[in-house]
């Protein structure tokens, strides 16, 4: 009897809403399609809202997606209407033992001492094992503080490996990560790890700052019971000093290129000229053409007329 084909799987992308998207961020959203389509797998799109939100962000977003050619399948899910599934997370790993609550501000963790081997700005462990006595001064401070006491993840691994398409194996730090912030909002690894295995996403692409995220992730999946998704983290883009490309760089969004005379077609022209892909004028063309093993490893260094 012939074995059954394993359903296909899904790609995302997940913008912020924290201002219109660069030519890096576009750049990243054509890859994760482009991959997601070529290996037959769906594609969904997240707005990830539950802090840095600029009114209207959202829906320029999704136009200039809509506009390079990209479609997505099934709804827009949006962090923001998903705090149960969160909750539900965060009470399961309370019952496994492995959250605890921390009562540090962000400069005490910078100034503590860290442990061997950690990187810098790692949890040093401060609130992990706090006596009951100590713990109830902790919540007494956070009362006289007004907030509350963040929530932390009790790792019993100081690293998990993970494999990228482009980096290969990548061994990371896991430290006590952040599941709830003091101020209610759910931290990032959190949600993102709950909201892919929500949506069957079994693969990541995202921009290469956050390869050093990906063993949190990974681990805290582990923990959760939910699959690991491979991983392909794409070069960033950088201005002529090689800095993470930003808005102060100048006309850096497709609507600033617009504005100042070029089409979508020679938007798209500049990203497949990145890839080493002459020609391209919608996603379309990046989807027939790219090559994902010959896919430049280096970031892409933008230099733009005025």
């Amino acid at each position: 009897m012939s074995a059954v084909p394993t359903p296909p799987g899904a790609g995302r992308y997940a913008p912020s809403p924290s201002g219109d998207l660069h030519l890096g961020n576009l750049r990243t959203a054509i890859l994760a399609w482009a991959l997601a389509r070529r290996t037959g797998r769906a594609f969904h799109l997240r707005v990830e809202d539950l802090d840095r939100v600029k009114e209207g962000s959202e829906q320029r977003q999704l136009e200039d997606l809509a506009a390079l050619g990209l479609d997505w399948d099934g709804d827009v899910v949006r962090q923001s209407e998903r705090g149960a599934a969160y909750d539900e997370a965060i009470a399961r790993l309370e019952t496994q033992g492995q959250v605890f609550e921390c009562y540090c501000t962000r400069r005490e963790i910078l100034e503590a001492p860290s442990a061997p081997h950690a990187p810098p700005g790692a949890y040093p462990g401060t609130c992990r094992d706090l006596t009951p006595a100590a713990r109830e001064q902790g919540r007494q401070r956070m009362r006289e503080l007004r907030r509350a006491p963040a929530l932390r993840l009790r790792t019993e691994v100081e690293s998990w490996q993970v494999h990228d398409l482009w980096a290969g194996e990548v061994t990371g730090t896991v430290d006590d990560l952040v599941l709830r912030r003091g101020d209610g909002v759910v931290a990032y690894n959190l949600a993102v790890v709950v909201d892919d295995a929500a949506a069957g996403v079994d693969q990541v692409v995202r921009a290469d700052d956050l390869l050093s995220s990906a063993p949190r992730q990974a681990h805290l999946a582990q923990l959760l019971g939910l699959p690991e998704p491979s991983y392909a983290h794409v070069p960033l883009a950088v201005n002529s000093v090689g800095a993470r490309l930003a808005k102060r760089d100048g006309a850096v969004t497709l609507r600033d290129r617009l504005e100042r005379g070029e089409s979508v077609r020679e938007v798209v022209g500049r990203i497949g000229d990145s890839l080493g892909l002459r020609g391209c004028r919608a996603a379309a063309d990046v989807l027939e053409r790219w090559d994902p093993a010959a896919s430049p490893r280096h970031p892409w260094v933008v230099e733009l007329p005025s």
